[in-house]
């Protein structure tokens, strides 16, 4: 994909192109981002697919504004006075998710926690006020490859895998947002990042550092977001008692895509997961997933949904 720069045309056509749940490659202050409808699970499920990412980690929600955050999370004291400030900006606050929120669940990995943040770049901000909804946008790179500081970086590392790369300039603060989990009653910084730790202990206080865990509860522990009742994986059929959860042309009473599809599987994994897990079941069982590409992450979903706690 060739890169262009910003301009009205531009805006239209990554609109369109966000409305019709496809990715577009966008600058912010930070590195640049791999866009998509926050609110479209399978525009997520594109994020993944396009980024190759081994794991379903949850991604940062973008917003132009304090307000149009506050829609989908909860704000408290800290998060008010971190906002006034140091908004739009590079730090991400992780909080808890408003209970009506429109935001998909993958892009939360199924949790009940949701990170945000303002991104301080005039063309993030253009866009997500021109589209008038949030963005999952992590950055626009292949996983486990160096984030992207410029356009160009972006074309080398996903080419022709992103339909649109809009050129921003080179970043200006060049490493990734801070992001601070405010859902305890002592905050904790997560990853480190354009935010140094001063400048929010001067701000809110005390904090604490707990980096190399990434995002909230983002797929490091061996049990994630899992259902209460016990899941058995690459099950050809359901046992007495149990859901069975189907991939592919099966009966099933619930099916994550009937075409075997792994992007739209991987859209209708946690909805379908919280659909499953109702009073009244003893147990879920789950048809083989394809081990290749989302395959992969499904797989990896699931294994930990699996774990049972010791």
């Amino acid at each position: 994909m060739a890169i262009v720069c910003f301009s009205p045309e531009v805006l239209y056509q990554a609109c369109a192109l966000l409305t019709a749940g496809d990715v577009v490659a966008i600058p912010t202050e930070t590195v640049y981002g791999l866009a998509a409808d926050a609110t479209n699970d399978k525009a997520v499920a594109k994020i993944y697919s396009v980024k190759q990412r081994p794991e379903f980690n949850p991604l940062i929600i973008h917003c132009h504004s304090a307000q149009q955050a506050k829609q989908y999370v909860a704000f408290d004291s800290r998060a008010e006075k971190l906002a006034d400030i140091l908004w739009p900006g590079p730090i991400t606050f992780v909080l808890k998710r408003r209970a009506d929120s429109p935001l998909s669940l993958l892009a939360s990995s199924g949790l009940d926690t949701l990170a945000i943040r303002i991104p301080a770049h005039p063309v993030a901000q253009a866009l997500i006020k021109a589209y008038s909804k949030p963005l999952a946008a992590p950055s626009a790179n292949l996983s486990q490859t160096i984030s992207p500081t410029s356009a160009i970086d972006v074309q080398a590392s996903l080419g022709s895998r992103v339909p649109l790369i809009i050129d921003g300039g080179q970043t200006r603060v060049g490493v990734e947002s801070t992001i601070i989990d405010l859902t305890e009653e002592t905050p904790k910084i997560l990853r480190p990042g354009g935010i140094s730790v001063e400048q929010i202990q001067s701000i809110i206080g005390s904090v604490d550092v707990e980096t190399g865990r990434g995002i909230k509860a983002p797929g490091m522990m061996a049990r994630h977001y899992a259902p209460s009742v016990p899941m058995r994986l690459d099950a050809m059929t359901p046992e007495n008692g149990e859901l069975f959860l189907g991939f592919g042309d099966m009966e099933s009473e619930y099916n994550l895509s009937l075409s075997g599809n792994l992007e739209e599987a991987a859209a209708n994994l946690f909805r379908l997961m919280r659909l499953m897990d109702q009073p009244g079941i003893k147990a879920i069982a789950v048809a083989p997933i394809p081990r290749h590409g989302l395959g992969l992450a499904i797989n990896d979903r699931l294994t930990r949904a699996a774990t049972r706690e010791g």
